[in-house]
């Protein structure tokens, strides 16, 4: 019996590990077959590599409040509740309470996150009505650094009835019950109608601390901020970059070449390959001038000269940087979960670079745009498959396409 609150973002906890990477590496390849149209992908594939660790890996979590509650004994949605936890799997209003760990986030903070639901329903301020689009205290996000073992801690609210809230008092039950594993608090008021936690829609107010913390990928560190983007499973993500940059590396002498990191956030790959890789410029993209800040800040933690970071739409880079045109040799994508749009891949081909390792968090899109490359000349060698989230449906994938 697996030891852990049965939460709906981990629907296979209770299946055996083995059979989880069996039926997750058997289905990728599949859609590669069905929607890129590459029959031979099973000989192509290269290996299987699972998370090192299969419990408590994520370094990110993000909980709601409702008034809607499910009941987890009898399946019954109950109103006019304070609820905090994770929304029911398939619905939006509805909120299972976490009254003790999952077995994907931190065990400790977990276990704690009871006494802050009772610790805020004591405030008599209401949690969200997500029909009604009213109410207070609305999510809840934390990321932890592996490498510290620290915590920053985000709580998301209204501005509704805001001069009730003692942030005082809050601040001091959380640095009570966290001690030195917080490394910080904020507050974000946010009264976007959408269900959203992210910092930018509303004022985001640091209560204590530092709005960051550090964690270290592959011997490099990296500031992480509440809305950075960054690997999910960092112990993985370090397989998962070290299997693309050998990718890169395997077939190609790359020194002296112009290597490009597009989509680059807050910079990782680009930094990762510029201090492996001997004697090359890396240059990162990204059309999100905060990321781009925060990759040059970190690479000037990690003392990394030999790259550059542009904030630039991807399809106007070469229109913007002439001077890089026919002289990129690698590029390493790495495009969100919807993969990349059409005119901006045919952006990517034009920049005519010799090979391209392309990472994905969604098979079934990178087999899609596997097509579209294979029509222009780019053919896959390889193709390895990350498992980055156990229990999940979720698997990451990272192909070598090279130009015939």
């Amino acid at each position: 019996m697996v030891p852990y609150q049965p939460v709906s973002g981990a629907p296979y906890i209770t299946l055996p590990i083995s059979k989880q990477r069996e039926y997750k590496k058997i289905s990728t390849l599949d859609q590669y077959k069905r929607i890129g149209g590459i029959q031979n992908v099973d000989e192509l594939f290269d290996e299987y590599i699972a998370s090192p660790s299969d419990f408590n890996y994520r370094n990110k979590m993000e909980y709601s409040f409702s008034t809607i509650r499910r009941d987890m004994e009898t399946g019954d949605e109950l109103d006019d509740q304070f609820a905090l936890g994770f929304k029911t799997r398939g619905t939006w209003w509805k909120v299972e309470n976490l009254d003790k760990e999952c077995g994907m986030f931190d065990a400790a903070f977990e276990n704690k996150l009871k006494e802050v639901r009772v610790f805020l329903e004591k405030t008599n301020l209401p949690a969200w009505h997500p029909p009604k689009k009213i109410g207070f205290f609305r999510h809840i996000v934390v990321r932890k650094s592996f490498d510290k073992n620290k915590l920053l801690i985000n709580l998301v609210t209204s501005s509704q009835d805001l001069e009730k809230f003692d942030r005082k008092a809050f601040t001091k039950f959380m640095t009570d019950l966290f001690g030195d594993t917080l490394a910080g608090l904020q507050h974000t008021i946010n009264d976007d109608v959408a269900d959203r936690s992210k910092i930018e829609n509303g004022l985001n107010q640091l209560l204590f601390g530092e709005p960051v913390v550090l964690e270290k990928l592959l011997g490099l560190q990296f500031e992480i901020s509440m809305e950075s983007f960054f690997q999910t499973n960092p112990k993985s993500a370090e397989l998962l970059y070290s299997k693309a940059i050998q990718y890169a590396t395997q077939n190609s002498d790359l020194k002296g070449e112009v290597l490009m990191d597009l989509f680059c956030g807050t910079g990782t790959i680009g930094q990762i390959m510029a201090s492996q890789i001997e004697n090359v410029k890396v240059i990162g993209v990204d059309i999100v001038p905060e990321a781009i800040e925060d990759a040059k800040r970190n690479a000037k933690r990690n003392k990394i000269s030999n790259l550059d970071f542009y904030a630039a739409d991807v399809g106007k880079f070469l229109v913007q940087y002439p001077n890089y045109g026919g002289k990129i040799h690698t590029i390493m994508l790495d495009p969100p979960r919807a993969g990349i749009a059409p005119k901006t891949l045919q952006k990517v081909i034009d920049l005519n670079a010799k090979q391209i390792v392309y990472i994905s968090c969604n098979p079934s899109t990178q087999a899609r745009d596997a097509k579209t490359l294979s029509d222009a000349g780019y053919e896959l060698k390889k193709l390895s498959l990350v498992d980055q989230f156990p229990h999940t449906s979720h698997i990451e994938a990272v192909g070598l396409f090279t130009k015939a």
